[in-house]
């Protein structure tokens, strides 16, 4: 395989691992302390900004995903692997911008003495399930650059 299509893959993978580390970090550091501690993911009053990671990780991971596919797309092992990534990834991130994403803004902005505790756990719960989605995509990932 043509070598900047090889890069192209490897960054490629480089940055779906690096959103499936954000997400196990998500996952075991801060979802378990958040609900009974809003102000933690809350930037305004001194907690972490999760928009920070997020935007420039997806936004990275999709624009090299992208690319990649078109760059490897003579290739069908390799494009069936990425496309299987696109699809892994798509349909984690229309799910989170429909159902995660509008009710994690409003658990930022709430005053955190008036956030509902069962119902943020239970946002973790369902955020949760995005893990499977984040391994099919990096599985996909790996595999594509071990065809490579």
């Amino acid at each position: 395989m043509w070598t900047p299509t090889l890069v192209l893959i490897a960054a490629a993978t480089l940055a779906a691992c690096a959103s499936l580390g954000g997400g196990l970090y998500e996952a075991v550091v801060v979802d378990p302390v958040w609900p009974r501690r809003p102000g933690i993911i809350q930037a305004r009053n001194g907690g972490i900004s999760r928009r920070r990671f997020w935007i420039p990780a997806h936004t990275v991971f999709e624009v090299l995903l992208i690319v990649a596919l078109i760059a490897a797309w003579g290739a069908p092992d390799v494009r069936l692997a990425l496309l299987v990534a696109l699809v892994s990834h798509a349909a984690m991130r229309v799910w989170s911008l429909l159902d995660l994403v509008p009710k994690a803004v409003d658990f930022e902005k709430a005053d955190p003495s008036s956030v509902d505790e069962d119902a943020a756990v239970a946002w973790t719960r369902r955020s949760l399930l995005r893990l499977p989605l984040d391994l099919v995509t990096c599985g996909a990932m790996l595999a594509a650059l071990a065809i490579a």
